[in-house]
């Protein structure tokens, strides 16, 4: 079986201590997706950390109708418990930006998820696929609402509204001061942390966050 082939041939890679470079999983990625990508999708084990990202990058890679590439997404979305597999396969996934009404209805199932990475998963989809013009508003009030009480969480909604800032900064600016911004002090503080860090934002724009910052008990 392509499962057992892709199993041999990541083990007998050549590794450092930080794993399987992040290109040779991709070329393994497409490759899958050219043959028979369902196979290896419907027998993945999750054996190791690089299978769970060759999972997520095979998802971005393959060709399928919506409907069953969201059915996958959804069966995987269980397995992710790392930031790295989190954030591969949201960004990977960009069919996402050729049916954003689906994709979106999707998401909007996991919205007031109490679970850390299911939030992430959220936000980080958000803020490569849907920071556009008809959904920014739409963003930011899901950001505002997503549950943020873990770390993980809570960075994936920072990394979000310091994306929105790069993009739409006088939009995210004015939800930042507004009494309708909800975010809990950590994720504030981590928002206005990852603004001042972007180089998408300018000098002036940082300087008006920083002043934003809140003070935690």
């Amino acid at each position: 079986m392509l499962i057992n082939q892709i199993r041999l041939e990541i083990k007998n890679i050549k590794t450092t201590s930080f794993g399987i470079s992040i290109p040779e999983l991709k070329k393994f990625a497409q490759q899958i997706a050219k043959e028979n990508y369902k196979e290896v999708l419907d027998n993945n084990k999750y054996e190791t950390f690089e299978m769970k990202l060759l999972h997520a990058f095979v998802l971005g890679y393959a060709k399928d109708n919506i409907e069953t590439l969201l059915k996958y997404f959804d069966n995987f979305i269980p397995y992710v418990d790392n930031w790295a597999v989190n954030d591969s396969l949201c960004q990977s996934f960009k069919i996402a930006r050729h049916y954003p009404d689906t994709v979106w209805k999707y998401l909007m199932n996991y919205q007031n998820t109490n679970i850390e990475f299911e939030s992430r998963i959220v936000s980080v989809m958000l803020l490569s696929h849907f920071l556009t013009d008809e959904y920014i508003n739409k963003v930011i009030t899901v950001l505002d609402k997503l549950n943020a009480e873990n770390y993980y969480a809570q960075m994936g909604i920072a990394w979000a509204i310091a994306t929105i800032m790069g993009k739409y900064p006088q939009v995210c600016l004015q939800y930042l001061q507004s009494d309708d911004c909800h975010l809990n002090d950590k994720t504030f503080n981590k928002s206005v942390q990852k603004i001042c860090e972007s180089l998408r934002v300018s000098e002036n724009i940082k300087e008006k966050v920083k002043k934003l910052k809140r003070a935690q008990k």
